[in-house]
């Protein structure tokens, strides 16, 4: 019996513990998912109220042109901008895992702290730097005699974006390869250089290599967020509403479905759609790498 009632006791301990973690997650998490699963495969008509639609939302959201031509701009959207990302903040990690120094410790605070920036205050500076009437980005371009660049306009817009997000998550992406910089072996870069490998290739044949799961996991994560896109262009709307029109991303799209039009059961399903466009490329991205890997 004593020796039985010790797992009990610490079972029952590790449930209490837990137990706030598992309310909330039931509480913010789970039930909101279901409610609007269940609010999905309904329709609201003014003669019959609620009624059970099954799989028509869903169905309606395949055929909607406005989400399919945002989902695709969402999937341009994060086919140019994962790479950039990426690249950008391997560089960075490198640049940074080769120096040591004050000037380092600097670097990668000054590469995080955008980061440290809420999405929409991020969003707002870098609107007020598009403006084309007070943004001194502007300015800039026309006293070098490239006119005034209309950045929210329809040629600029896309490109706008992809920056402000690129600023925003590359100091983020640069600490968790920089982080994972610090597990490779130094015996392995003193070897190289003894035998005459230079710095460029020490980081391109012998640092990249050993930290490609990092690099596969911030990749999975860039893609995952670049897919739920909607804190940019929402607050970017307002500078140029004619070309970030309401349907402009899927999020943005389910959003003014939801609180424009009062079309809650159908912006549910939007949302699970979007859902379901994320798992299959974040899986698919998943297989092909682990595949690459099996071949190698």
């Amino acid at each position: 019996m004593r020796i039985g009632a010790v797992p009990r006791a610490e079972a029952r301990a590790g449930l209490l513990l837990v137990s706030p973690f598992a309310v909330l997650l039931a509480a913010f998490l789970l039930l909101p998912l279901a409610y609007a699963l269940w609010m999905s495969l309904h329709r609201s008509t003014l003669v019959t109220g609620s009624v059970f639609a099954g799989a028509d939302n869903y169905l309606q959201a395949l055929r909607d042109p406005e989400f399919a031509r945002g989902a695709g701009r969402v999937v341009l959207y994060g086919l140019v901008q994962t790479p950039i990302l990426i690249g950008l903040a391997l560089f960075a990690a490198l640049v940074t895992d080769a120096t040591v120094s004050r000037v380092s410790k600097m670097f990668r605070m000054a590469m995080f702290a955008p980061y440290a920036v809420p999405g929409v205050i991020g969003a707002l500076m870098w609107g007020f730097l598009y403006s084309p009437s007070l943004g001194p980005l502007t300015g800039a371009a026309e006293a070098i005699g490239l006119g005034r660049p209309d950045f929210t306009g329809k040629d600029l817009v896309f490109a706008s974006i992809v920056n402000v997000s690129t600023w925003q998550w590359v100091g983020y992406n640069m600490i968790v390869l920089y982080s994972a910089l610090q597990a490779v072996p130094g015996d392995l870069c003193e070897a190289a250089t003894i035998d005459g490998a230079g710095a460029v290739r020490i980081a391109v044949r012998i640092k990249t290599p050993m930290i490609r799961s990092a690099i596969v996991m911030a990749t999975v994560f860039t893609v995952i967020g670049t897919l739920q896109l909607f804190v940019e262009p929402f607050m970017l709307q307002p500078f140029n509403p004619g070309t970030i029109t309401d349907s402009y991303v899927p999020n943005l799209y389910a959003y003014s479905q939801a609180f424009s039009y009062q079309r809650y059961e159908y912006s549910a399903a939007l949302s699970f759609a979007l859902g379901a466009i994320v798992f299959v490329c974040s899986y698919a991205f998943l297989l092909v790498t682990r595949r690459r890997s099996v071949t190698r």
